[in-house]
């Protein structure tokens, strides 16, 4: 299958070169387009010539060029085209969210699959853009589980402390953390003690921790169904994850089996069973590797573009 790929592949470890990587070695031919560079003439003229068009678009990035987005939109399904994207952000509940009304390429999609339900079910109600829930995953090019090594922390969690305004419980996630473990913590990330970390580098250090706490934007506590890619990387890269209890990760993992939840906002719910886990140390590595059995086996990107396909085309 030949598929045209508009999206930043600047990063080699941005979510579009893990889904190029990833549709390339399921044997596809891949046609990477930079957004912000590529016209939108050009996206479509490559598209025509393909059997499928992908669009991610970063909310910072534009595409230059005199076509609108329901032109080409009208162009590809004339030819029976799919024109679709699969992000992996959260959009209703923050400020991005009016794009949703005020950017016209949102609604000239064919489909989206999102990492959101609320929006699929969203868009399938009030627009002709057809909403498929679909998690993130990780690249089954990092599912690789490392030989632990000697270090000074326990415990770890990677991302910023600079997070989306409408969830401050990240800082005081970080701030306990900090508190409770002092030296025995490692932040990796933006605030942290270690900036960003990638590659095996990345796997290393959730190897080498004893506990990897997890963490998504959930408002309020209660937004259900969407949770970051981090949920999939941090055990499916080999770390022992908790994580917390948002409505639908129990479809993704089994609780106290391939990872552990807690009461998301109770902070003496997680320092309880991060203090428990420190001790039990067998119960701990069993949860580890089945965690990264159960991700390898359902939860890498060349799981999810399988459904994207057969959805499109079976």
């Amino acid at each position: 299958m030949r598929i045209t790929f508009l999206g930043n592949f600047i990063s080699e470890f941005s979510s579009e070169t893990h889904h190029s990587k990833t549709l390339k070695h399921m044997g596809h031919e891949v046609i990477d387009l930079q957004e912000g560079q590529t016209t939108k003439e050009k996206f479509l003229e490559e598209s025509l010539n393909s059997d499928l068009a992908v669009v991610v678009h970063t909310h910072s990035m534009t595409t230059p060029g005199n076509l609108s987005w329901k032109k080409i939109s009208k162009k590809l399904r004339k030819k029976g085209i799919p024109l679709i994207t699969y992000h992996l952000d959260l959009w209703f509940g923050l400020e991005r969210q009016k794009d949703l009304e005020n950017d016209e390429y949102y609604k000239n999609l064919h489909y989206f699959f999102t990492v959101d339900k609320l929006m699929a079910d969203w868009f399938n109600k009030n627009t002709k853009v057809r909403g498929v829930y679909l998690p993130a995953a990780v690249y089954k090019g990092e599912v690789i589980m490392m030989k632990p090594q000697p270090v000074s922390f326990d415990i770890i969690f990677t991302g910023s402390v600079h997070y989306h305004p409408e969830y401050p419980y990240r800082q005081h996630l970080i701030n306990f953390l900090k508190l409770k473990y002092g030296d025995k913590f490692l932040h990796i990330g933006s605030g942290g003690e270690i900036g960003q970390l990638r590659g095996l580098e990345l796997n290393q250090a959730y190897r080498n921790a004893k506990i990897a706490v997890g963490d998504t934007l959930c408002l309020g506590f209660t937004y259900p169904y969407y949770f970051s890619d981090r949920l999939f990387e941090q055990p499916g890269r080999g770390a022992f994850q908790i994580f917390p209890d948002i409505k639908g990760v129990e479809d993704m993992y089994e609780d106290g089996k391939e990872i552990v939840l807690y009461r998301h906002g109770d902070l003496d719910d997680l320092g309880e069973k991060i203090d428990y886990y420190l001790e039990h140390e067998q119960e701990r590595e069993e949860i580890r590797q089945n965690g990264f059995n159960r991700t390898k086996k359902e939860h890498t990107y060349t799981n999810r573009w399988e459904v994207i396909l057969n959805e499109l085309f079976s």
